[in-house]
Formats: C-alpha cells, structure tokens, sequence
C-alpha cells in the first residue's frame, strides 16, 4: 500500500497536510504553495475550495502574504484585516469579503534556499498563540519534508535546518522506529536522517504517532516509493 492510499482516500499528503493544519489550529482554511525563484507560483495543495479559491487569488492579483512570504523569506502576520489594506488592497477586499479576519504565512526554506509558503487563514482577527505558532511550525517543517521528497527523492540533501533535528534517544524503547527508518531509507533513496523526517511528516500529517506509523513500514502497509 503506497503512502497516498494508507493515509486516507487517495488524497496526497500535501493535501492531507493542510487538512489537518486546519483541524488542529481551528483555522478557517489552508493553503501550500511553491514557488520558483522569479516568483512563479503553482498551488500544491489546499485545506478546501475556499482555501484553494484564496491561494488562486494571489497568484491571480500578484499580491499577498503569501507572495510576500516566499520574498522575504520571514513569517508575515495580518492579525488585523484592516493593517492589509494598504500593503495588499485588492487582496484584502477579497479576503474581507469571504469573512477572513486574519492571515499568517509561513515561508517554506532550507537554509537559503526557498521552496514556497504555507499560508493559515482564521475568521477572526488576532494573534496566534504561543501553542498555535509552535504548533504551526510543526506543520511548516513537515511541509518542507513533504515537498522536498515529492520533488524528487533521490536527489534529497542533509537538512541544516535545526528545527528539523530528532532526538533519536526518544526512540530508545522502540526498536520499529529504527527499524522503520532503514527501510524508509532505502525505499526513498535517502539518508537515515532523512528517512527519520519522511517518518516524522507522514506521521504529522496522518494525525498518528511515529510509532504507528512505522509499525505500518515495518508490516509493509506503507512504503515510501
């Protein structure tokens, strides 16, 4: 079983990533977009119709957090809709329009190089909390593994990103962890390293421990090819 098919109705994990963001940050919609370095954009994947209607829209208008985000590589936050008038006019009137209160966009980068943008839209205006960031932070580094082994897993590179380090003694008591990311490591063509994180991301984006997960390697129920 691939891993598009175990983790739940043919959806990718992009997809299934965004899904889950907006469950677990309460959020109105998600959206993941890559980009290239002139600022051309394709959409990966979106939370919902709304979400992909949003993510459109900027790539349409050329204006946006999300855009924004990818430029300058650094979180743009729009707590209030009404702070974005002037930095996206066109943007904001639609945003305000389908009842959003406030938009977060997270850059998507290792190191220098910058892959795209995850972008967290709410219905109402505020600031994320101390948990929701963390939280949301997670997501963005589980996109970043996603996308990386999406775009070709055979070419993957160590990650210098330190928020993407494991703490391997925390799988001690687990020998199908280890187990899990060997094997992961020769299906994609990775280093174990790497394997960890794939392990990790599928396991963020399915809403299940790693250790579930790599039970399902290890039982040949996911693989990672």
């Amino acid at each position: 079983m691939s891993m598009m098919d175990e983790a739940g109705g043919g959806l990718t994990l992009p997809e299934l990533l965004c899904r889950s963001a907006r469950r677990q940050l309460g959020a109105a919609a998600v959206g993941l977009a890559v980009m290239a370095a002139d600022a051309t954009s394709e959409l990966v994947a979106a939370s919902d119709p709304a979400a992909h209607e949003l993510e459109v829209l900027q790539l349409t208008l050329g204006e946006g957090p999300c855009l924004e985000a990818f430029r300058t590589g650094r979180l743009v936050q729009l707590a209030e809709l009404g702070t974005g008038e002037q930095r996206w006019p066109a943007y904001s009137a639609h945003l305000r329009e389908r009842g959003i209160g406030a938009v977060f966009a997270f850059p998507l980068r290792i190191g220098g190089i910058r892959l795209g943008a995850l972008d967290v839209y709410r219905g109402h205006p505020g600031t994320l909390s101390d948990d929701d960031l963390s939280l949301a932070l997670h997501f963005v580094d589980a996109a970043v593994v996603v996308l990386l082994h999406l775009q070709d897993p055979a070419s993957h590179q160590s990650l210098d990103d330190p928020r993407l380090e494991e703490d391997v003694e925390g799988f001690t008591l687990h020998p199908e962890v280890h187990q899990a990311t060997g094997m992961v490591s020769v299906q994609a063509v990775v280093s174990l390293h790497d394997a960890l994180l794939l392990l990790r991301a599928h396991a963020y984006v399915a809403d299940r421990s790693i250790i579930e997960v790599a039970r399902d390697v290890v039982a040949r129920r996911i693989d990672f090819r």
